[in-house]
């Protein structure tokens, strides 16, 4: 099992059971503990879990959005065949904007080689995207919220208020036909919203199990949405509803 898997596995058991130790890691990851130490202490400067002596616990909540550190490591296949196909609709030449989140933090490591003007909403993508040597890159003001380094206040807004791109690429916290888009922070809907207003075209990303879910903070009606790209186990009754509202959704 290579060291990437092996994080996943560790970090989904710790979720899962609330806390383990270290010796129960082990035997799950089928290592030894001195690596499931150092694994612990990756994924803790991660903020993916906490780490205490002897073993690990869980940072989540009920109700709370997972860590980022922690989202990073589920779904990455899919997240990333959700990114190929955003980046397959965006022509070259084109001005994006795209949101925080890990799946559009993909979308901007798949807009990497292409010929286009982005502002990146996180550091996270922003530091994807450094360097590109065919990317335009604008970097808004604002405030970085901790550990998702999503960029969220007044400065943030007044930047994309500054800008008209032809695309918004919007990550979901939550989407359903009856109460549309919602993020789990209010400072994040609003700049989700200037980014909307700004953009010609809004395209959603999401993969699965954020649809049928709704978040605390409304950001847009499903009628703002010109497409939305999830994955083949979509829940139908949603994506019809969606469908029904006029956005193409797009199951990769």
């Amino acid at each position: 099992m290579g060291t990437t898997e092996r994080h996943r596995r560790i970090a989904a058991a710790v979720r899962e059971a609330g806390e383990l130790s270290v010796a129960e890691l082990a035997g799950l990851a089928g290592c030894s503990e001195m690596t499931v130490r150092r694994d612990l202490e990756v994924l803790a400067e991660q903020g993916v879990l906490e780490r205490f002596r002897g073993g690990a616990r869980s940072l989540l909540l009920r109700g709370e959005e997972p860590p980022f550190g922690l989202r990073a490591q589920e779904g990455v296949d899919v997240k990333r065949r959700i990114a190929a196909d955003v980046a397959a609709l965006i022509a070259d030449g084109e001005s994006v904007v795209i949101d925080s989140g890990t799946t559009c933090l993909e979308v901007a490591r798949a807009l990497r080689d292409r010929s286009v003007t982005v502002m990146p909403l996180s550091l996270h993508a922003a530091n994807a995207l450094t360097g590109a040597p065919s990317v335009r890159l604008l970097l808004p003001g604002g405030e970085p919220r901790p550990g998702e380094l999503a960029l969220t206040g007044p400065l943030t807004e007044a930047s994309l208020a500054a800008v008209r791109f032809d695309t918004a690429v919007i990550g979901c916290c939550g989407l359903t036909g009856e109460d549309g888009l919602t993020a789990y922070d209010l400072a994040d809907a609003a700049v989700k919203r200037a980014a909307i207003r700004s953009a010609r075209r809004t395209v959603a990303v999401a993969e699965a199990a954020k649809l049928s879910r709704t978040a605390l903070a409304f950001v847009a009606p499903p009628t703002a949405l010109h497409a939305l790209v999830t994955d083949e186990t979509a829940p139908t009754g949603v994506t019809d509803a969606l469908a029904t509202a006029g956005v193409i959704v797009r199951k990769v």
